[in-house]
């Protein structure tokens, strides 16, 4: 928590100058070990010991640099002269990217092909079993389970972990997508499926093609990316309309809001796109909203 603070104060402080890369390089460093704490502190709290220096059930050992490119540019006289010697890396080359893209893509389908119907659930990896959330997340699950669907998480603690953890309950199908990140990302193990990712776009699009609905818990970033995600994708009527289902009236209250008094009010979106979103605060109510668009009721 106090590296959180730190960081507060460093961004605020640098508010209103002009960040050089060095700033940006810094705060970025400084999110991303927020996010390794978070996770780390999610499996603390539901009593495992992390997994922090060697990757089990991630992607790959190391980081996939073949994302990025940290070299400068260089002048082909420079890349001729310089390194007379070494071969190109082909691994480097767009065109073996796209190969291990469509790889990946194949062994998203190849794992999950045959999942007939399933609920995204999503949420903070820091939410520990003694919260209300994590409870409300176990519970919706096992009666989604119940009433045959499979649940498909990110894998990790948290609410993960909780939606995980009631599709066993509930005697259902347990579903982990896994992704690959600059730290030890540790699969929980309430999984049946755990399905490996090293690109963020092909794992979320596992999600959305074998999910008939997100329910989404209180979260950061990467909640919030799922979720607008899903609502674009309706919205442009790109997929059908399946149900988005926000849990926890008071957590999302902020961002309700701002979308009604700021984002409507601009006419940036219309009516009709709020009610693309169901806010619930009973487990019940969050099967209910799914089994009822299953059935067409």
């Amino acid at each position: 928590m106090a590296k959180s603070h730190r960081s507060t104060r460093y961004i605020s402080k640098k508010a209103h100058d002009v960040l050089d890369r060095g700033d940006l390089n810094r705060i970025q460093k400084q999110a991303v070990d927020a996010a390794r704490e978070r996770t780390v502190e999610g499996h603390r709290s539901a009593g495992r010991k992390p997994e922090v220096s060697r990757r089990h059930s991630g992607a790959v050992v190391h980081v996939d640099d073949a994302l990025r490119d940290p070299e400068p540019p260089a002048t082909e006289d420079q890349k001729l002269l310089d390194s007379p010697h070494v071969a190109p890396d082909f691994r480097r080359s767009d065109s073996w990217r796209v190969l291990r893209i469509t790889s990946e893509v194949i062994e998203g389908i190849d794992s999950l092909g045959d999942v007939t119907r399933a609920v995204a659930i999503f949420g903070s990896a820091r939410t520990p079993p003694t919260d209300p959330y994590y409870d409300a997340a176990r519970r919706t699950a096992k009666l989604l389970a119940q009433a045959d669907y499979a649940i498909i998480t990110g894998g990790g603690p948290g609410i993960m972990e909780a939606a995980n953890r009631g599709a066993r309950d509930g005697k259902g199908r347990s579903i982990g997508c896994n992704i690959e990140l600059p730290f030890e990302q540790q699969a929980n193990p309430y999984i049946d499926t755990l399905v490996n990712f090293r690109y963020f776009f092909v794992r979320k699009t596992m999600f959305i093609k074998y999910s008939y609905a997100f329910v989404i818990f209180p979260g950061g970033f990467g909640t919030l990316d799922e979720m607008l995600e899903a609502l674009t994708l309706i919205q442009t009527g790109k997929i059908s309309h399946f149900p988005v289902v926000l849990f926890g009236k008071a957590y999302w209250s902020g961002l309700m809001h701002w979308l009604r008094e700021t984002v409507l009010a601009a006419g940036a979106i219309s009516p009709a796109d709020l009610d693309l979103i169901q806010v619930t605060d009973s487990p019940e109510e969050a099967a209910a909203a799914v089994v009822a668009a299953k059935h067409g009721t």
